[in-house]
């Protein structure tokens, strides 16, 4: 029962984890190096991360600054972040890379929060989905006689107790990013 419920939290755990780093790379208006880290650049036949293979530094409020280790990848590093979904067009001199956010408009802060808000939502699903698989777990063990009536009533409390910290610290996590994405 303990196991169950254990695993049950370890996942949860993560799907909350996945949601942070996802929000870090959701640009607020100020440069953050975290949207950079979807981006793979075609090192010598491999697809590899701009963090492996240059220095990204933020060098203003909206300026961040790639400085690759070898600059014959710089070519490379440029177009990589051209064909991104980034929307940022790199300016480069040839050894280092600057990349200039412009400000937010409003609608863009709004379709912005329109996406976290859908990416929190699935956090959300996917920790009850957790639960339910717990719950179904413990049922089986009721069934298999391993558990008693009471001790399945214990588990499904402590399981949906689980399901509600961590929704709750979902929905903490996106009013923090949408108060970050409205009040630039």
């Amino acid at each position: 029962m303990k196991e169950v419920i254990a695993k049950a939290e370890e996942k949860m755990k993560k799907t909350v984890s996945v949601l942070t780093e996802e929000y870090k790379a959701i640009r607020a208006g100020r440069a953050n190096p975290a949207v950079l880290d979807k981006i793979m650049v075609d090192y010598y036949g491999a697809p590899t991360a701009i963090n492996q293979l240059a220095a990204v530094s933020v060098t203003e409020a909206r300026v961040l600054t790639v400085q690759p280790w070898d600059a014959s990848v710089c070519r490379a590093i440029e177009r990589a972040i051209q064909t991104s979904d980034l929307g940022i067009n790199p300016q480069s001199d040839g050894k280092t890379i600057r990349l200039i956010f412009p400000q937010l408009t409003e609608e863009r802060r709004r379709d912005l929060v329109k996406d976290i808000a859908k990416m929190s939502e699935e956090s959300k699903i996917a920790i009850r989905s957790i639960r339910r698989d717990a719950i179904d777990k413990l049922k089986t063990m009721k069934k298999n006689s391993e558990l008693t009536e009471d001790d399945l009533k214990q588990a499904e409390k402590k399981t949906q107790d689980l399901t509600d910290k961590y929704c709750k610290e979902i929905d903490g996590l996106f009013a923090k990013k949408e108060k970050e994405l409205m009040e630039i």
